[in-house]
Parts: structure tokens; sequence; C-alpha cells
């Protein structure tokens, strides 16, 4: 009853890395259940797919594009392309290390309130950060306006560029480092399940059984939003009296 984490962006300028860190843990498992019990890999994973409610549960969905691993590769070309991994951009085999680049793309994006190709300025993330320390302020109309890239020149840029990265000014080292190995252009230098699921990042927030910090941060959110539907209201009551 919350929404799709796409929706909830359209609402606040950011999300905070704490609430992150509980996706991270959230999507990983299901990622590794997916494999572990089905051999299956999702192929679509990005914020819009990425479901959360009041009660503070985070899960997966639209599996209407998951495929059966079969020896571990896959070669079609189904998915959102501006998530896909450079790999799958070239039309080479690939198999769930595929998911790992969608899920830290996925993760910049949240952290930074905008898609991250072409990336934002330094000065862009630092202006962030001053207007939402705490990543609960309401999105302003017209934020996170930036250059829109045609098709071919994002998956150009995503092919041949430097991948997108996290600031240690405003992330902690290990959220940057996990969005880094994340998001390793060559499959042989990017960090599978295994190891993510053992990284700092994920440890961090592993043992964090409750969802009360992704409720309550849900519900912030909500009541932000309903306040500024009222406020809207207000003004238009107003301007029909004079």
């Amino acid at each position: 009853d919350g929404g799709s984490l796409d929706l909830i962006l359209k609402k606040v300028m950011r999300i905070p890395e704490h609430i992150l860190g509980k996706i991270t843990v959230a999507v990983l498992r299901g990622l590794s259940y997916l494999r572990e019990r089905h051999r299956i890999m999702h192929r679509d994973i990005k914020p819009s797919n990425i479901l959360v409610n009041h009660q503070g549960e985070i899960k997966l969905c639209d599996f209407g594009v998951s495929a059966q691993l079969i020896d571990s590769t896959l070669q079609t070309f189904i998915g959102t392309r501006s998530y896909m991994s450079p790999e799958r951009l070239e039309g080479a085999h690939y198999g769930i290390m595929s998911d790992i680049w969608s899920l830290g793309l996925s993760l910049v994006e949240m952290a930074l309130g905008r898609y991250p190709i072409p990336p934002p300025s330094t000065k862009d993330i630092d202006d962030l950060f001053k207007q939402d320390p705490n990543g609960n302020r309401p999105r302003p109309e017209g934020f996170g306006c930036y250059k829109v890239l045609a098709i071919f020149e994002l998956m150009e840029w995503i092919v041949n560029e430097a991948p997108p990265s996290l600031p240690q000014t405003h992330f902690s080292p290990e959220f940057c480092d996990f969005i880094d190995r994340c998001l390793k252009k060559s499959t042989t230098e990017r960090a599978d399940l295994n190891t993510l699921l053992h990284h700092p990042f994920y440890k961090r927030y592993e043992n964090e059984s409750d969802n009360q910090d992704v409720s309550s941060w849900i519900r912030q959110v909500c009541h932000l939003e309903q306040n500024q539907l009222n406020d809207n209201n207000s003004r238009r009551s107003g301007g029909n009296k004079c």
C-alpha cells in the first residue's frame, strides 16, 4: 500500500541511506531465493519493481520477464534498457551478475533522487544534501530535471563511459564500496551475489529484523504528500474566493 519505489521517489527528494540499506537486504534476499530455489534471474530490477508498504515490508515484483538460468547464462534482450548491464546491451551472454548491476544503478538513483546517467555534478549533489539533509523533504516541482539522453546515447554511455558512483562526502564508505562493486563494467570484476551477501554494508542491516525504520519513513512520506495536497487545495480555495 506504499507503492513502488519510483512512486515514492516522486514524493521526496531522495531516499536516505539507512532505508536503502534495508532495501538492499530485501532485494538481495529475493535474488538469492530466486536463484537457489528456482534457478531464475529477475532481469528487470529497477525502482518501479520494488514495492513497499506501511508495515515496512519490501518485496520484488513483476516477474514477467524473469527467466530460468541454463548453465548460469542467457542471451535474450528483455527488460528495461536504462537499467541493463553493459554485457546485456552488447548482446553478450549474461547471468545473475546482470541483476547485480541493475540493483547498483537503482540504489544510486534512489540515493541521489534522479537517474544517474549522465551523472550529476558535485555541486548538484552538495545542493541536494543542503536542501534535504535527512532524506525526508517533499520533492519540489521541477526538482531532478536534467538532460535526458536518447536511448542509443544512453546505451552507448553505459557501455563506454565510467559507471556511476557515490561520493564519500555524503555517504558511508561501506555504501560507496558496495555500489562500486555492483557497478563494475566487467563481470569478472563485478561482485557476485555471495560476495554482496557478506559485504559490510549488507551485514550492517541484515540483522535488523524489525521493519520499524522503513515503516516510519514510508508513513512520513505519505504524510508529507497529504500535507502537500492539503496546501494545494487551500491555495485553490483561496484563489476562488478572490
